[in-house]
């Protein structure tokens, strides 16, 4: 069992705080633009599925198999080989997204109910933003799983690359999702402050998300592949069933309907993740 020190919550909980942050930046075009084109739309889009892909591919299903293939894991994970607890994990992260999609069907959260709704109904909108975002804060938390065991020094600690990337690779994510909740918002005429402000709160549950997660595999490193699994398959599910549907819709307007900037944001999204298959 490894320790969990306030210090390494608080520094796994900021990784949380970048990616919600970086969904504000979504709205900052529009300080200057009316809008943001869809082509450049539809190409962050990929860009962010081809992150998510290459980082649940090369990083967590690659640390999850070399996780369970090192460690003497308890039960009831000794009784899978490596290969077949991170294949639970991918399920486990298919099933929680659809099951989180089932709850939420017909309350999807509309950016314009923001301005007008009261306390009671912001705790309600952010409950609907968990289920949609908590899996991406799971997918950082799970990733600073070998905090102080291996990485680069930073901050005092030793995090690991994995760490890094999904950080990053989330926070990528998040922009053209910031773009989609400030569209609406501009439309209702209200201020560019407040529309960041707004973005940043549809992404508040990832760093709740990370901190729970980390906690977790710490706590019960036997879980860690299924753990790695779990991030993994929510990750490239959400990925083929919102990212890639997202970016599509999107660009229905564009030539060839926006499958050139979709398959150039994604190849340079794995691309730019392919150095985590050497680390």
């Amino acid at each position: 069992m490894a320790e969990v020190t306030a210090a390494a919550l608080l520094l796994v909980s900021l990784a949380g705080l970048v990616t919600a942050l970086a969904t504000g930046i979504g709205a900052l075009p529009f300080f200057v633009l009316e809008e943001m084109s869809d082509r450049l739309t539809v190409a962050l889009w990929g860009l962010a599925s081809g992150i998510m892909l290459a980082a649940s591919g090369f990083g967590l299903v690659r640390e999850g198999l070399a996780e369970a293939r090192r460690e003497p894991h308890l039960l009831p994970l000794d009784r899978f080989a490596g290969e077949a607890a991170v294949a639970l994990g991918l399920l486990a992260g298919v099933v929680l997204v659809v099951a989180a999609h089932e709850v939420v069907a017909g309350t999807e959260v509309d950016p314009r109910q923001y301005e007008a709704a009261d306390v009671r109904r912001l705790v309600l909108i952010l409950g609907v933003l968990t289920v949609h975002s908590f899996p991406e804060g799971v997918a950082v938390g799970v990733a600073f799983a070998d905090l102080d065991i291996e990485g680069v020094a930073a901050l005092g600690f030793t995090v690991p690359l994995l760490a890094v990337f999904m950080t990053v690779a989330i926070s990528i994510h998040n922009v053209p999702e910031g773009v989609a909740v400030s569209i609406p918002l501009r439309a209702m005429g209200v201020p560019p402050r407040r529309m960041v402000g707004w973005a940043v709160f549809s992404s508040l549950p990832q760093p709740i998300g990370a901190v729970l997660a980390f906690y977790f595999v710490r706590l019960a490193r036997a879980f860690l592949p299924v753990g790695f699994g779990f991030a993994a398959g929510a990750m490239i599910y959400l990925v083929l069933t919102e990212f890639i549907p997202e970016a599509l819709a999107e660009g229905a307007d564009l030539p060839g309907r926006g499958y050139r900037e979709l398959v150039v944001g994604v190849l340079v999204g794995v691309l730019a993740m392919t150095p985590l298959a050497f680390v």
